[in-house]
């Protein structure tokens, strides 16, 4: 989606007549269907009359084409503007400009990694302009079938109308990232190096024609980490960090260079479902190794490790993939300070304690730490799904305080899965009532969503999604018993009225149910497929969530009574009467964590239908 296209032309004549940020800003409305924020329509009111100078230049192509607010795929990142047209040769060139409003910045030794004033008051870390708009281009050629096989040439810059040339946004430590995307500052010489850059790689016009053929430019197919694992552990760029996943891997990489025995670090990387946790997680994995660190990938979750040991598999040894993949459990013997870093993924699931039968150590989140130097842990409060997970954030603060480590909290924000809705997650975050949002729906253009009346319809809508590459999975909440267990002729999960018959993913494929050929067939849990995505997921909502009274409501009594996950909370509601309000959020973070597997879509069953018809409206 382009908010806004016009020509040079056009883009001039509507500046001259309105104010084009009024412009831009019902464009956004009519496309996107919500006003845009304050800060973003002042933003518009300031660069874009910049742009509107600069563009001010008879030698340039009336016809070349404008676009504003490109929305990138698989992501809720947008490029600023983008002006279309053909090189001398008739190559078709796209050129990227990122505008910023900084009048003034600082250095820093973290690589692409810059301090300014970003719209608040106090001067923050975060992305050097040159190095967002390289990586915007990056991702547009990424993702964007006629960028990718058109043969359309992207040129990244940045202009920074406001900032004085003082030596540290062009500083030589950045001087890498400046050769791919240069930077633009204040002033008419700068304005005139802009230009000049425009003329060399846009000769002549084309009616923005490139721009219409990059909006509705087929969608590539994305990358899926499980299978990018091999390549990133062989040095290859998988994938490009964006914004906060950069900020957030660089300082992990300076806070494991920090650190020592007497000199501890621990990392808690907060992030909801689809903000790259684990993609982030692998890249510091290979770097820290790379650079000679003792460096081990934690996850209390099997299904992630065995999706990639599998991924893995004729690329390196069972041991080397074991000395790199470990689950949580196995730290309670280790010495202390015998890795250099610990990389803790899904740390929300950490238990106290260890072993089949929970007899075996003290406490996982203590053991992690005490056994690196440093720690990273990734984590996402609402995504404990059992009454044994402890880690939470405040877990991880205690036993960083208590091994005197120092703290570091950091945040991923930004969305790449569910089509890069931040709005979806949000709404199910107030649908699921897991914190009152104002998002009571979202751009259904965005991200595929819909409601399915009967489980048979949904699997076998899912079916064909997964006809294409595998990649699509059925799962549900733990409401039917694991029959099949004990009997593999068995059915599982029995809904009678819609005359549907599946069974738990639990039997030959195990954790590898989310790669395995024909596991479509089966369906999935929250056990085995936290951690993963897929491109389309089918969630069947159980009986243990119903609508009454204008809201959700939850029932434990409904679900499975093989499910360990609340297992034992009447007896512990005895004692302690919060244990009720723990399981209700246990229930809800679930949905939630099942219903954010998806690229590309999800699609619902609902058991309870007041719930159905509350979901569908």
């Amino acid at each position: 989606m382009i908010v806004y296209q016009s020509t040079r032309a056009g883009f001039l004549r509507d500046s001259e007549e309105n104010a084009i940020e009024e412009i831009v800003a019902q464009a956004f409305l009519q496309k996107t269907k919500r006003y845009a924020p304050t800060p973003e329509f002042r933003a518009w009111r300031h660069s874009l009359m910049q742009m509107v100078d600069v563009l001010a230049d008879d030698d340039l192509p009336d016809d070349m084409g404008v676009g504003i607010e490109f929305g990138i795929p698989y992501s809720n990142k947008r490029i600023d503007f983008i002006l279309s047209g053909h090189a001398a040769d008739s190559e078709p060139r796209a050129i990227i400009v990122e505008l910023k409003q900084w009048s003034e910045s600082r250095v820093t030794d973290k690589d692409g990694i810059i301090i300014a004033q970003r719209g608040g008051p106090a001067e923050s870390e975060g992305i050097h302009p040159s190095y967002q708009a390289w990586s915007y281009a990056a991702l547009l050629e990424g993702f964007n079938a006629a960028v990718h096989e058109g043969g359309i040439q992207l040129k990244p810059c940045a202009y920074l109308h406001n900032h004085v040339r003082n030596g540290a946004i062009d500083d030589p430590r950045y001087a890498a990232h400046l050769d791919k995307a240069p930077v633009f500052l204040r002033g008419p010489s700068e304005k005139q190096k802009l230009r000049a850059f425009i003329k060399q790689h846009v000769k002549r016009g084309d009616n923005a024609e490139l721009l219409y053929r990059i909006e509705n430019g087929r969608v590539r197919p994305s990358k899926m980490l499980a299978d990018s694992v091999a390549g990133m552990l062989k040095g290859n760029k998988e994938f490009v960090l964006i914004d906060d996943q950069k900020l957030v891997y660089e300082n992990c990489l300076a806070r494991a260079a920090q650190a020592s025995d007497t000199r501890k670090q621990v990392v808690i990387v907060k992030g909801g479902p689809g903000t790259g946790k684990s993609v982030v997680a692998v890249n510091l994995l290979v770097e820290l190794t790379k650079r000679g660190l003792t460096t081990k990938y934690v996850s209390k979750n099997a299904a992630p490790r065995a999706v990639y040991a599998q991924k893995l598999a004729g690329h390196l040894r069972k041991y080397e993939i074991a000395s790199l993949f470990s689950g949580s459990g196995g730290f309670h013997t280790t010495e202390p300070n015998i890795f250099d870093v610990l990389v803790v993924d899904e740390a929300h699931r950490l238990n106290e304690k260890s072993g089949l039968y929970g007899n075996l150590g003290d406490n996982q989140v203590m053991e992690l730490i005490r056994s690196a130097r440093c720690t990273v842990f990734f984590v996402d409060d609402d995504q404990i799904v059992t009454l044994s997970d402890i880690g939470h954030t405040e877990e991880l603060r205690r036993w960083a305080a208590y091994f005197d480590a120092e703290v570091s909290l950091l945040e991923l924000s930004s969305q790449f899965r569910c089509a890069g809705s931040d709005g979806y997650i949000a709404w199910l975050d107030n649908l699921l009532g897991i914190r009152q949002t104002a998002n009571t729906d979202f751009d259904r253009g965005a991200f595929e969503f819909g409601v399915v009346d009967s489980p048979r319809d949904l699997h076998q809508l899912i079916r064909d999604k997964n006809r294409d590459n595998n990649k699509s999975r059925m799962v549900a909440g733990y409401c039917w018993d694991w029959k099949s267990k004990k009997d593999p002729n068995a059915w599982d999960i029995e809904i009678p009225e819609h005359d549907y018959r599946a069974q738990w993913n639990l039997g030959s494929d195990g954790s590898l149910w989310a790669i395995a050929d024909n596991s479509v067939e089966q369906v999935g849990c929250i056990h085995t497929s936290q951690g993963l995505e897929m491109d389309y997921v089918g969630v069947i909502i159980g009986p243990d969530m119903a609508w009454r009274d204008g809201r959700i409501v939850t029932d434990p009594s409904k679900r499975s009574k093989q499910d360990r996950s609340i297992w034992g909370y009447k007896s512990q509601a005895k004692s302690n009467p919060e244990i009720q309000d723990r399981v209700d959020r246990i229930i809800r973070n679930t949905y939630k964590t099942l219903m954010s597997r998806g690229m590309k879509g999800c699609y619902v069953y609902v058991s309870d239908q007041a719930l159905r018809t509350a979901i569908s409206e």
